[in-house]
């Protein structure tokens, strides 16, 4: 069984930087797409970020662009979410997922989930 695990999050405030840790329980670290997704109170999960498991494609989300950067380590099997300039509207849950196959940055297609971190930026 694949279990992403996550590390990090936390209160940080408007302005600040955070970054999320994710590796991988039970599987390959390399063979895997790796994504970051987040849910705020009462909304619906959104994409947020994802690597390619060479780390040569990534995607990131309108929201985020120019303030977050995902990259990832495979000797050291791990994948980092690097948030900077960070808004209240970035309050949320944050889920590391993994997948194989294709290349995709919808949700429902990732069938490994982290825990989730909770994330709050105070304005």
């Amino acid at each position: 069984q694949v279990w992403p695990v996550q590390s990090g999050g936390g209160l940080v405030q408007a302005g600040a930087s955070l970054r999320l840790s994710c590796t991988l329980s039970g599987g390959a670290f390399s063979s895997y797409t790796l994504g970051w997704f987040r849910q705020a109170s009462g909304k619906e999960r959104e994409f947020v970020a994802a690597i390619r498991e060479n780390g040569e494609i990534t995607s990131l989300a309108d929201s985020v662009k120019g303030r977050f950067t995902i990259s990832r380590d495979n000797r050291m099997n791990v994948v980092d979410l690097d948030m900077n300039n960070m808004k209240p509207e970035d309050t949320a849950v944050y889920y590391c997922a993994a997948k194989t196959g294709v290349w995709t940055t919808v949700g429902e297609f990732y069938p490994y989930w982290g825990q989730g971190t909770q994330v709050t930026v105070s304005s």
